[in-house]
C-alpha cells in the first residue's frame, strides 16, 4: 500500500478536436473585446470559440494560410499572423498581406510591428507590409519576440538578445546584448525576462543590466507569460507549463502529463476576462486551467478509478471508493489507496461509515459488509547494548484487520445501499432483504442480528435508496417506489406525503430541523419537522438545474449543495425555505466530475464538501475571498436592412452614441444581432429587449431581434443581457430613422394643397362660364324630361279612362230591356264616379283615402251591373294615415276590375273580394284578392280582344315607371285539396307623403 501518494489536483479542462477544435496544435491564442477566444492552429486554421461551439475560418474562407503562429486584436480587427504573411479579419472579410513567417505581432505607438522569420515587419497606415531596416543581422534573423520596457527595446531573435533605443536603423543604440537562440522577451516591473530554448530564462534589473541572473530550468522554452501579477508562466516542449514566482524565482507549480495535460508540449498561455487560464499545447489541443475553489481528482492524480460511488468523512481523512478498486483515504498528506481484502477485489463498495473507534464500514454489491478494524497492540522492541546484552521493550502499535460480514457467515443479505452507525448498533439498509439491526465483536468473531426489518414490519417497499440518522435518532428510509419513513425503538412508522407514488426518493437530509429530500425526476422537497408529512417542492426566483437530485447537503455557511447529473447547484435559501438564488457548477466551472453519484457526498472537519462523481472526486474549499460579481457586456454584431446586413457601420463606435442610421422610407424591415459571451457559461446568457420607450420583453436566450413594418420617424432600439447568476448588463442602445414618403411629408402636403387651390381658382376662373352655360342646359333638359315624364303620366293615366268607360256604357246597354230601374240607378252611381274619375285625372297624385273612395264608387257600380250578388272589405294599416299618403289616381281600378269581371264574375261561388293597404318605413304595400276561378283558367276561357288586357298593361307600365321591374307579383291561390281557391294581385310603391 502506498503511503502518501502526493498527486496535484487537476483543474484542467481539455478542449480537442472531439469538442469541434479544428487541429490539436494549438500556437496562439486570444480574446476579443465581446469575449470570444480565437485560436490559432497548425494546420486547421483559425477558431473562434464562444465556451461551447467553435465557429472554424480557413484558406477555403478568405484565410491567408491555415498554419497561424500570432494572433492580436485591436479595436474590432483581429490580426493573424500566419505561416504565409498577415491576415486582417474585419467582420466577415479576410484582406491578406504577404510577408515571412509572423512570430509576434507586437502594437506600440500606434504602429504594428511583426517579428517574422526574416526580420521585423510592420503594417504601415498605408496598408501595407514592408521590412523594416534595422541591422543586417536582425534582418537577416528569425525573430521570436519584441518587448517594450519603457526606455528601450528589447529584441528576441534565433542569434541573440538586441538592446535598442528606436525601432529603426537610426537607433542611437543597436546592441546585441547575448548570444543565444531565444524564443521569448518580456517586461515586468523593473526586469527583463529573457528566455532560451536550451539554456534556461536570463533575468535582467533594467537599471543594471550588465549583472544578470540565470534561471537554468526549466528549459526548451516555447514563451512565457506574466500571471496572477507575482507568476511568470513558462511554456515548454517537454515539461509542460512551469509557473515561477517572480521575486524569488521558486518554482510553484508544474502543469504536466502527470496532473492532467496530455501532451508535455506547451505553446502559450493566456488569461481570459474571467480569470481563467488557457494553456495551448501541440498535439493535445488547449485547456482551460480553473482558478477557483474546486479540486479535482481521477485516475491521472492517483485514484484507482474514475468513478466515485461512495465518500465518508472519518476523523483520520476522507475515505472513498472508486471505481470497482477498493478503498482510498485522503488526508494532508495526499492520497493513499488502501490494499484490497481478498473477498472485497473488484467489488463496488456503495457506502462507508465510520465508529466511535475509528473504525471503518463498507457496504457493498454481493459482497457484503467489510469492516476495517483499527487497533492498538502491544509490540516488543529488542535492543542490542552489546554482544552480551539485549534490552527488550513493549510499545503500542496500530494495527489494521478486515472482517468480511456476508451471507456465508450468516449476515442476511450481500446487497448493501446504506450503512449507518448508531450508539448502540450497526444498521444497514439493503437493496431488498429490507433493514438489518446487527453488533458485530471482533474478538470472539461473533455476529449477532439484533432484528430484520421486512414488509411484515411495516416496510412497504425493500428498494430502498437512503437511510439516515436524525437529531432525535429515529432512522429514516426512503425508497425507489417514493415511500418514506422512519424506525424508532424498532417499531416502523410509514410517512405518508404528498409526494406522487413511484417518485424515487434518492437522498435524506436534515438540517435545523427540516427534512429535504432528493427526488428523481421531481427535484427537491422539503418539510418541517413538525408537520413531515406536508412535504412541498422547493421552489422561489430560480429553480435547480435538474430535477434528478442525487446528492444534498449543507455547508456551514448554510448553503445547501444539490448534486444533479449536470454537476452540482449551490442553492441560497431565506428562512421560509425559499430559493433566492441557485448557482450551477458544472464542467465549465472546474467541477470536472460532472455526473454525481448516488449519496457519494460529505463534508470534512475543516469544512470542505467532497463530491462523488463518475469522473472523479471534486474538493470544494469555502472561502470568502471570492471573485466579484462580474457584470456581463452586451454587444451589437450585426444589423440587417431586409435580411441584408450593413457592413460599413462600426457597430461600436454607434452603440449609445448619438449617430443616428438614416433609412428611406422603403427600409422599414431591420434585424438587430446582439451577443454575451460568457466562457464559463455561455448556455445561461439570456437577452431582453425593448423598441422605443414600449416595456421590456421577457427573457430569452435568442440574440436577435427581428422588426417588420416599422412607423416611420425616430426610433431607439435597446438590449440587455443577464448572466447565469442573473447579473444584468448595462443596456446597450441604437439610434435610427426611417423617412416618411414624400407625400406623407407636411412641407409637401401644404405645397400640394397650394398648388391644388391655386389649380382650383384658375380652372374655376376659365371654366366657369361654360360650367354656368352647361349647367343652365342641363336644367333646361332635366325641365324637358320632368315635363314629358309627367305627360306620359298623364297619358298612362288617360288611357284608363275610355276602357273604364267602354265597360260600364256595354252594361248600361244590357240593362236598358229588362231593368230599367236598375238602369236608372246605375247611370246616377257612373255619373258620379265619372265626375270624381275627370277630376282626378288632372292630378298627378291623390291621397290614398281619395283613391280608396273612388274605389268605393266604382265597386258599386259593378254591383249593380253584376249578374251576381258578391261582397267586399277594403282594410287601410297604414302609418301615417291614407289622407296624408299620395299615390297616382286610377292605379288600383284596373286590378279590381280584373279580380270583378274576370274572377268572381265567372266563378261557381259566391263572390268575396279583398282589398288591403300597409305602410313600411320605405313603401306602400298593396294586396287585391278574389275567390274566383283563378287567373290562369280565366285567362284560357276568355275570347282575345284587344282591349281586354289593356287595362293591365297600361297599369303594370305605371307601375314600373313608378316602382321599377318586378314589383307586381299574381298569383294563385291553392286550397289544401290542391284546388284553385282564387287569385291574389300585390305590390309595392315607393312611400310618398305630404309633408
Amino acid at each position: 500500500m502506498a503511503d502518501g501518494l502526493m498527486a496535484q489536483n487537476s483543474q484542467l479542462r481539455a478542449y480537442t478536436i472531439e469538442d469541434g477544435l479544428p487541429q490539436s496544435q494549438v500556437y496562439a491564442m486570444v480574446q476579443d473585446e465581446i469575449g470570444y477566444l480565437w485560436l490559432g492552429t497548425q494546420g486547421g486554421g483559425l477558431a473562434n470559440f464562444d465556451g461551447r461551439k467553435f465557429e472554424v475560418f480557413n484558406e477555403d474562407k478568405g484565410l491567408l494560410s491555415n498554419y497561424i503562429h500570432s494572433l492580436y486584436v485591436q479595436h474590432d480587427s483581429l490580426f493573424i499572423g500566419s505561416q504565409s504573411g498577415l491576415s486582417i479579419k474585419i467582420k466577415n472579410r479576410f484582406v491578406n498581406y504577404e510577408a515571412p513567417q509572423v512570430q509576434q505581432i507586437y502594437s506600440f505607438k500606434n504602429r504594428m510591428y511583426l517579428a517574422t522569420k526574416n526580420g521585423i515587419y510592420f503594417f504601415s497606415k498605408d496598408k501595407k507590409v514592408q521590412q523594416l531596416k534595422i541591422h543586417p543581422e536582425i534582418d537577416a534573423s528569425s525573430v521570436n519576440a519584441i518587448c517594450f520596457d519603457g526606455s528601450v527595446y528589447w529584441i528576441a531573435t534565433n542569434t541573440g538578445l538586441w538592446r535598442l533605443s528606436d525601432l529603426n536603423a537610426s537607433a542611437a543604440e543597436v546592441t546585441k546584448w547575448e548570444s543565444n537562440d531565444f524564443t521569448s522577451v518580456l517586461a515586468y516591473g523593473n526586469r527583463i525576462f529573457a528566455a532560451t530554448f536550451d539554456d534556461g530564462v536570463f533575468i535582467l534589473d533594467t537599471k543594471n543590466s550588465e549583472d544578470p541572473f540565470l534561471m537554468p530550468e526549466p528549459t526548451r522554452i516555447n514563451s512565457m507569460s506574466i500571471q496572477n501579477e507575482d507568476e511568470l508562466w513558462i511554456a515548454t516542449d517537454n515539461e509542460g507549463a512551469v509557473v515561477v514566482e517572480t521575486r524569488k524565482f521558486s518554482e510553484i507549480k508544474n502543469l504536466n502529463t502527470t496532473n492532467g495535460l496530455t501532451v508535455p508540449h506547451v505553446r502559450t498561455v493566456m488569461k481570459d476576462d474571467r480569470s481563467n487560464l488557457w494553456i495551448a499545447t501541440s498535439g493535445g489541443g488547449f485547456y482551460k486551467y480553473f482558478q477557483n475553489n474546486f479540486k479535482h481528482y481521477d485516475k491521472t492524480t492517483g485514484l484507482k478509478g474514475n468513478r466515485i460511488y461512495a465518500v465518508h468523512h472519518a476523523e483520520d481523512g476522507v475515505w472513498l471508493s472508486s471505481s470497482e478498486s477498493g478503498l482510498t483515504k485522503v488526508d494532508s498528506l495526499g492520497l493513499h489507496p488502501v490494499e484490497n481484502v481478498t473477498d472485497f477485489a473488484d467489488v463496488k463498495i456503495k457506502t462507508i461509515a465510520s465508529d466511535a473507534d475509528g473504525n471503518i464500514w463498507a457496504g457493498s454489491d454481493d459482497r457484503g459488509v467489510l469492516l476495517r478494524e483499527t487497533k492498538m497492540e502491544d509490540s516488543l522492541v529488542f535492543t542490542a547494548y552489546d554482544a552480551f546484552q539485549i534490552h527488550i521493550d513493549t510499545v503500542l502499535k496500530k494495527v489494521t484487520k478486515t472482517h468480511v460480514l456476508n451471507e456465508d457467515n450468516g449476515f442476511p443479505s450481500n446487497w448493501i445501499r446504506k450503512v449507518v452507525i448508531t450508539d448502540d448498533a450497526i444498521w444497514a439498509a439493503t437493496y431488498a432483504s429490507g433493514i438489518v439491526k446487527f453488533n458485530y465483536f471482533p474478538e470472539q468473531d461473533s455476529l449477532v442480528i439484533r432484528k430484520q426489518f421486512g414488509k411484515k414490519e411495516g416496510l412497504h417497499d425493500l428498494l430502498l435508496n437512503d437511510f439516515v440518522e436524525d437529531a432525535v435518532g429515529r432512522l429514516w428510509y426512503a425508497t425507489r417506489n417514493g415511500y418514506l419513513g422512519y424506525i424508532q425503538d424498532d417499531v416502523v412508522t410509514p410517512v405518508h406525503t404528498s409526494l406522487e407514488r413511484h417518485t424515487a426518493i434518492g437522498s435524506l437530509l436534515f438540517y435545523e430541523n427540516k427534512l429535504f429530500l432528493g427526488t428523481f425526476g421531481k427535484g427537491v422537497w422539503h418539510a418541517e419537522s413538525s408537520d413531515l408529512e406536508t412535504v412541498r417542492p422547493l421552489k422561489g426566483a430560480k429553480n435547480v438545474s435538474s430535477a434528478n437530485v442525487y446528492q444534498l447537503i449543507f455547508d456551514d455557511q448554510g448553503y445547501l449543495w444539490a448534486g444533479t447529473e449536470k454537476g452540482v447547484d449551490k442553492i441560497e435559501l431565506n428562512p421560509a425555505g425559499e430559493i433566492v438564488d441557485v448557482r450551477h457548477f458544472g464542467k465549465n466551472d472546474g467541477f470536472l466530475s460532472i455526473e454525481t453519484c448516488l449519496n457519494a457526498v460529505d463534508k470534512d472537519n475543516k469544512g470542505n464538501l467532497w463530491f462523488g462523481g463518475i469522473y472523479g472526486l471534486t474538493q470544494y474549499i469555502p472561502n470568502e475571498n471570492s471573485r466579484a460579481t462580474i457584470k456581463p457586456k452586451v454587444y451589437f454584431i450585426g444589423i440587417e436592412e431586409a435580411y441584408k446586413a450593413i457592413d460599413s457601420l462600426p457597430l461600436k463606435d454607434w452603440t449609445n452614441s448619438e449617430k443616428v442610421l438614416q433609412l428611406t422610407p422603403e427600409q422599414t424591415q431591420l434585424g438587430f444581432s446582439f451577443r454575451t459571451v460568457d466562457v464559463n457559461h455561455p448556455d445561461e446568457i439570456e437577452y431582453r429587449t425593448r423598441l422605443d420607450n414600449t416595456e421590456w420583453s421577457p427573457w430569452v436566450k435568442e440574440n436577435r431581434q427581428n422588426f417588420a413594418g416599422l412607423a416611420y420617424g425616430a426610433h431607439i432600439f435597446s438590449v440587455q443581457s443577464r448572466n447565469h447568476l442573473w447579473t444584468v448588463s448595462d443596456p446597450i442602445r441604437f439610434r435610427f430613422f426611417i423617412d416618411r414618403p414624400l407625400y406623407q411629408k407636411d412641407g409637401f402636403k401644404w405645397a400640394v394643397l397650394a398648388i391644388s387651390v391655386l389649380g382650383l381658382l384658375g380652372m374655376g376662373l376659365f371654366y366657369i362660364r361654360k360650367i354656368k352655360a352647361k349647367n343652365k342646359a342641363a336644367q333646361e333638359r332635366l325641365q324637358t324630361q320632368n315635363y314629358l315624364l309627367t305627360l306620359e303620366q298623364k297619358a298612362l293615366q288617360l288611357q284608363m279612362n275610355p276602357h273604364f268607360i267602354f265597360n260600364v256604357l256595354n252594361g248600361v246597354k244590357g240593362m236598358a230591356g229588362s231593368k230599367p230601374e236598375k238602369m236608372n240607378s246605375t247611370i246616377n252611381s257612373f255619373a258620379t264616379l265619372l265626375r270624381e274619375t275627370l277630376h282626378n285625372s288632372r292630378k298627378e297624385f291623390i291621397s290614398l283615402a281619395q283613391e280608396i273612395k273612388t274605389l268605393n264608387h266604382y265597386i258599386a257600380v259593378e254591383k249593380l251591373m253584376a249578374s251576381k250578388s258578391f261582397s267586399y272589405r277594403i282594410d287601410v294599416k297604414t302609418e301615417p294615415s291614407a289622407e296624408e299618403i299620395l299615390i297616382p289616381p286610377m292605379l288600383i281600378q284596373p286590378f279590381v276590375e280584373n279580380a270583378i269581371r274576370h274572377g268572381i264574375l265567372k266563378g261557381d261561388r259566391d263572390g268575396k273580394l279583398e282589398i288591403g293597404f300597409h305602410a313600411t318605413e320605405t313603401d306602400l304595400h298593396c294586396r287585391i284578392i278574389d275567390n274566383g276561378m283563378g287567373i290562369y283558367k280565366s285567362q284560357n276561357e276568355k275570347v282575345k280582344t284587344d282591349h281586354q288586357s289593356m287595362a293591365l298593361m297600361v297599369t303594370k307600365e305605371r307601375l314600373e315607371s313608378i316602382a321599377g321591374t318586378n314589383t307586381l307579383q299574381i298569383d294563385e291561390i291553392k286550397n289544401t285539396d290542391g284546388s284553385v281557391g282564387g287569385t291574389e294581385i300585390s305590390f309595392k310603391i315607393p312611400l310618398l307623403t305630404e309633408y
